[in-house]
């Protein structure tokens, strides 16, 4: 499985972004997509979850309400559509997949076995 997630840029503060991560090798029906995010000198920590071809969908509580993660079966691609950008998202942004991820591991990067390459957001006050 590759992925490769772009999107990225640089915004003001209450803009909007989509990131896109697309799949190739396997077809995201089949797994759980994830995205999450790091900051300078911060973990990495979960943004969003679309689990096993969207019968699911998680949020951080940072994010709910602001992003929306959603899929496209033909083209193989899960976004990641942030609204109300804030300088604390201001990240490197990576999605991850997995075949196996159980439902109480969908916010552990460790649960992810394949990473994309990360698309870099700054959002500016």
């Amino acid at each position: 499985v590759q992925l490769q997630a772009s999107g990225g840029g640089l915004v003001q503060a209450g803009d909007s972004l989509r990131l896109s991560c697309a799949a190739s090798g396997r077809t995201i029906s089949r797994q759980t997509i994830g995205w999450f995010r790091q900051a300078p000198g911060k973990p990495r920590e979960f943004v969003a979850a679309f689990w096993r071809g969207g019968s699911r969908t998680y949020y951080a509580d940072s994010v709910k309400g602001r992003f929306t993660i959603s899929g496209d079966n033909a083209k193989n691609t899960v976004d990641l559509l942030m609204n109300s950008l804030r300088p604390e998202d201001t990240a490197v942004y990576y999605c991850a997949s997995d075949s196996s991820i159980i439902l109480s591991s969908v916010r552990v990067s460790s649960s992810y076995a394949y990473w994309g390459q990360g698309t870099q957001v700054t959002v500016s006050s």
